[in-house]
């Protein structure tokens, strides 16, 4: 009993100290996201002073916030409009192999200014660290493998790039690099391009072997310089990375990238490679003059990563785009057909045709494809890239009490706007007619929205409605209104019903 009593408090300091981390130090205007005690880790990003866990009430999942504190001799008011256009244009971001960025806003906190970003949480590793449980255990690192990292590395990049005015990373390094479970690569702390804005930060830069020849020598007074800081800096720093994932290190420091990594362990580690396409894209990666470096597009064409995307990969990107076709939106003879073994799901015309049937995956094995496909592991990159964000996205509005008003007058007003839509109509046993609106916002989270009709009814009132209690935007009343309108007219055509409003 004596050995009991003694273990007993141990175990009550660690309940004790999990709820201190849980405790909820701070919450943001708009009483969205929830500052707790615990601190995250796997940061390593100049610039940023402190990163917390939070938690997002409206998804319900964990996210980071990030703190920086301006330096002191930058003012808050001066430096107001970059801070904003910066943080802008990273909200907007929106791929599969990037950290997302969901909300920032700026605030004075014992008497010092600061921004406050909330980015999406990696709860896996990043790749220094499996380099180094995989080093532990003696394993060599697979080609294939590597090549599927790095394409989505660059299809990341070239995006970032592709953005106007570009987006350049800045600090790119296998510590800012995350791999998922299923291997899902994506890039995080792109801040340090925004940090220019907020305050001096480079004196605490790390990975610098990872930072390009012409952007290390730069001093912070130059730092303001447009052509100091610029896509080509990336790719050198993503050339260093790939070369340190496929010999898993550096030579001469024991592997380890947090020893100093001189050019001579470069040198060796990239002769030391045995594939020479390998190490002709890395050298072309790590030109010393920045005007000579290929560009992410183009290095996702180089002989060693180009391949033709096959029939099954196209089709599947084909399909994961169509909502029409997710599960909860098939009619019941649709989703007889869709697993019917003979159902053809992409064919090739041709002299011979060449067709790929549902028979020829196992079932596990094409969902997981799917998946894999839709959570961004195999991009397309031998056509054209996914478009940068064009028009400016809507925020969440900032009210003073995060609590609801039962007031009609004070409904939310939906700021998203739908980039897709579909809709079914179904006629139940008892001759009532069931509308499903499955719609696709502009953050590219999906909402479905179920309905009776009646006779009295007409699709503008059921948009209107849609409108009023903040279930779509006044700017998409009329499309839903004619979508609603044009599959109901489908559908009461053939019972002879008559559609009010028509």
């Amino acid at each position: 009993m004596g050995d009991v009593d003694q273990e007993q408090p141990e175990k009550n300091d660690s309940a004790d100290e999990s709820e201190d981390e849980g405790e909820v130090l701070e919450y943001s205007p708009c009483g969205r996201w929830q500052k707790r005690r615990e601190e995250v880790e796997q940061r390593d990003v100049p610039g940023i002073d402190y990163a917390f866990l939070a938690m997002d009430t409206e998804e319900g999942v964990e996210v980071v916030w990030n703190e920086v504190q301006f330096s002191e001799n930058r003012n808050l008011k001066a430096q107001e409009d970059k801070i904003r256009q910066v943080f802008d244009n990273l909200i907007q971001l929106d791929h599969p192999n990037i950290v997302k960025f969901h909300k920032y806003w700026t605030d004075t906190k014992d008497g010092k200014s600061r921004v406050i970003f909330i980015t999406e949480y990696m709860s896996s590793g990043s790749l220094s660290q499996f380099m180094k449980k995989t080093r532990k255990n003696n394993k060599t690192f697979n080609l294939k493998a590597w090549k599927r990292w790095c394409t989505q590395i660059l299809s990341a990049l070239s995006y970032l790039h592709s953005c106007n005015p570009p987006i350049t990373h800045g600090n790119l390094a296998c510590d800012t690099i995350f791999i998922q479970h299923n291997g899902l690569i994506k890039i995080g702390s792109v801040a340090p391009d925004a940090m220019h804005h907020v305050k001096t930060y480079r004196k605490d830069i790390k990975n610098m072997h990872c930072i390009a020849p012409e952007y290390a020598d730069i001093t912070s007074a130059d730092q303001s310089d447009p052509g100091a800081f610029g896509p080509p800096i990336d790719i050198y720093s993503f050339g260093i990375c790939a070369l340190e994932i496929a010999a898993l290190g550096f030579q001469g420091n024991g592997g380890e990238s947090s020893v100093h990594v001189t050019e001579e362990n470069i040198k060796r580690t990239l002769e030391s490679l045995e594939n020479p396409l390998q190490r002709d894209f890395i050298s072309q990666c790590i030109i010393k003059d920045p005007a000579d470096r290929p560009n992410a597009r183009e290095l996702l064409f180089h002989a060693i990563l180009f391949e033709v995307h096959s029939l099954k990969l196209l089709a599947a990107h084909t399909f994961v785009k169509s909502l029409s076709i997710l599960p909860e939106n098939l009619t019941d003879e649709a989703f007889i057909k869709r697993i019917d073994p003979n159902t053809v799901f992409a064919e090739i015309w041709c002299k011979e045709p060449v067709q790929w049937k549902r028979s020829q995956v196992p079932n596990l094995e094409l969902e997981k494809f799917l998946e894999d496909v839709r959570n961004g592991i195999y991009p397309l990159t031998a056509f054209t890239m996914q478009d940068p964000p064009t028009k400016t996205r809507p925020v969440t509005p900032e009210v003073d009490n995060p609590q609801k008003s039962e007031d009609q007058n004070s409904l939310d007003v939906e700021n998203r706007l739908v980039t897709s839509s579909s809709c079914n109509v179904r006629k139940d046993d008892s001759s009532k007619y069931h509308i499903t609106l499955m719609l696709k916002m502009d953050d590219k989270m999906n909402r479905q929205l179920t309905a009776d009709f009646s006779k009295g009814d007409n699709a503008d009132i059921l948009a209107q409605e849609l409108v009023h209690y903040g279930f779509i935007n006044k700017s998409d009343e009329e499309l839903i209104a004619k979508l609603i309108n044009d599959q109901l007219m489908t559908v009461l055509q053939k019972t002879n019903i008559p559609v009010e409003g028509s």
